[in-house]
């Protein structure tokens, strides 16, 4: 998940490089979900793994 992350924010910057204001937007935001549920995720299993471990 948080490879798919950086791919939208690497895909992001390059549209931006290159002038595509759209795409830049859309790979942003993308990235920035996909980051929010990987850190999610991340603090769930680390509080069962505290907690059951």
């Amino acid at each position: 998940m948080l490879r798919w992350a950086l791919i939208f924010l690497l895909i992001s910057l390059a549209a931006a490089f290159f002038g595509f204001g759209g795409i830049t937007v859309f790979a942003v935001h993308l990235a920035q979900v996909l980051f929010y549920i990987f850190l999610a995720g991340f603090a769930v299993m680390l509080a069962a793994g505290l907690l059951f471990g």
